[in-house]
């Protein structure tokens, strides 16, 4: 019984000495001031030359000479490669000397066209004798024609042989040695990529089919790579591209991107984290995204407009009134605007001043007796 009565005494004792409002919610909030905001698309890309060329050959051979290697500047025209010309060179010969042959055939069909032709009145020879050297004369010149074509094609392959670049323009890539033997049977062999101006490049940059719907040609972008994490750079969208590329079941569009590049920091390959400036305003309401998100403690005494049917672009906040010992919340439906993924405008709700509420902190937990003592 004195047992009983000890432990009751102690339990009194213990609620005198709770404080007011202990195990009560608290509220981390925020006070909703003017400032500007900035919506982003944000994306990712790889760096690249606006224009890029693979230089090949159009004949097979060894490479005997490389006159440019990676990072080498060349102009147009300038030779960059040379393949072995020997087999070429003979080729060529052998149809020179099968076209004087063809001609030197064909001259002596004429000459034997026009004598029958003057023996045909004197009954020399017959009239089908005529045909058949007029036949003849008409097949040697035909087979002139084609030996003119194939010594045309020997002096290109042989001219194949030396190989210039197409463009002005700097090596990025060299992908054959000197003495190698590359193959142009199906397919070009590429034997440099040139990028006709690393100071002007260009991110290819995949944005997701959400957002795609808020980029625009002409819009601001900033980007950064890792290869300089402090600094950030900025391009111009010059072209949204409607042909969809879906990867898992992931559909995203192209979007390129145009960067000055003058002092040639920024490399080909490099991968580039982009932010598309979509919207851009100031001295507007804005208030956390985490408001926007919040929703109360059970328990929690709520006021205002808990039960209403949200409209497109309408959300629900939460603004803190009442006391510190008695704190109590508003529900106020706002109409949002432009959000940069951390904070959001808010065009109607709210005024300057308001405290809204981000989140819940250091609330009694709930015991095995029961949830803690709600507001």
């Amino acid at each position: 019984m004195n047992t009983r009565i000890l432990l009751l005494l102690s339990l009194i004792s213990l609620s005198a000495c709770k404080p007011p409002g202990a195990g009560a919610s608290r509220f981390e909030t925020t006070t909703v001031r003017p400032g500007d905001l900035r919506a982003v698309v944000m994306a990712s890309g790889t760096l690249g030359a606006v224009v890029s060329v693979d230089v090949g050959c159009q004949v097979s051979g060894r490479v005997m000479k490389l006159y440019a290697d990676f990072n080498s500047t060349v102009k147009r025209g300038d030779l960059i490669a040379e393949l072995d010309t020997s087999i070429y060179a003979a080729k060529l010969k052998a149809a020179e000397g099968e076209l004087v042959g063809a001609k030197a055939s064909a001259v002596w069909k004429k000459q034997n066209l026009a004598r029958k032709k003057e023996l045909l009145p004197l009954r020399g020879v017959m009239a089908l004798d005529v045909e058949q050297a007029t036949a003849e004369l008409g097949q040697a010149e035909a087979t002139v024609t084609i030996k003119e074509a194939a010594l045309d094609q020997a002096k290109t392959d042989l001219s194949y042989c030396r190989i210039s670049a197409p463009v002005d323009g700097i090596v990025v890539s060299r992908k054959v040695d000197a003495g190698q033997t590359v193959v142009a049977a199906m397919n070009t062999p590429v034997l440099f990529t040139l990028a006709q101006d690393i100071k002007k490049m260009r991110i290819n940059a995949t944005v997701s089919e959400a957002d795609i719907g808020r980029v625009k040609m002409g819009q601001k972008v900033d980007f950064t790579v890792d290869a300089f994490p402090d600094d950030v750079f900025d391009g111009l969208v010059v072209q949204v591209r409607i042909s969809p590329t879906t990867k898992e079941n992931v559909v995203t569009y192209e979007t390129l991107i145009d960067v000055e590049n003058p002092e040639q920091r920024l490399f080909p390959g490099m991968t580039a984290d982009v932010s598309i400036l979509t919207a851009e305003k100031s001295g507007v309401l804005k208030v956390p995204n985490t408001a926007l998100r919040f929703t109360p403690p059970e328990g929690s005494k709520v006021s205002g407009a808990t039960d209403a049917k949200l409209q497109r672009r309408q959300q629900l906040v939460y603004v803190l009134e009442g006391t510190d010992k008695e704190p109590t919340l508003r529900a106020v439906i706002v109409t949002t605007g432009i959000t940069d993924n951390s904070e959001t405008e808010v065009i109607e709700g709210l005024e300057a001043g308001a405290r809204v509420v981000t989140a819940t902190l250091g609330g009694a937990k709930e015991s095995a007796e029961g949830p803690p003592p709600s507001i």
